[in-house]
């Protein structure tokens, strides 16, 4: 086996189907970039209901890959999300792992 075919099978291995969900792909795609959003906001910028979102936090929650922490501004109750360092790992991980089985871009011609 080359070296190169053995860091293509580590990176396959990284494939994650908790985050591999289109929806929560984006969601971890969002917050990975923000760092921390508002559940409001995730919800608004992936036009998705409350409970469908709700619904996908609690999986990468229960995952380890998502944290909440909740405050209270402008009198009502907010949650913001953020990913764990587990979270993080786990969907660049999962970048790898696509990116192993799509193979290299060849540049456009």
């Amino acid at each position: 086996m080359s070296a190169e075919s053995a860091e293509s099978d580590d990176r396959l291995e990284r494939f994650d189907a908790t985050v591999h969900a289109p929806i929560r792909l984006r969601v971890c795609a969002l917050l990975d970039a923000a760092g921390e959003a508002e559940f409001g906001l995730v919800q608004k910028q992936l036009d998705l209901s409350a409970s469908v979102l709700s619904k996908h936090v609690t999986v990468l929650m229960d995952a380890g890959y998502v944290e909440q922490r909740k405050a209270v501004r402008d009198t009502r109750q907010r949650v913001w999300l953020r990913l764990t360092q587990q979270g993080h790992d786990a969907y660049q991980g999962h970048l790898a792992a696509l990116r192993a089985i799509v193979g290299p871009s060849d540049p456009a011609p």
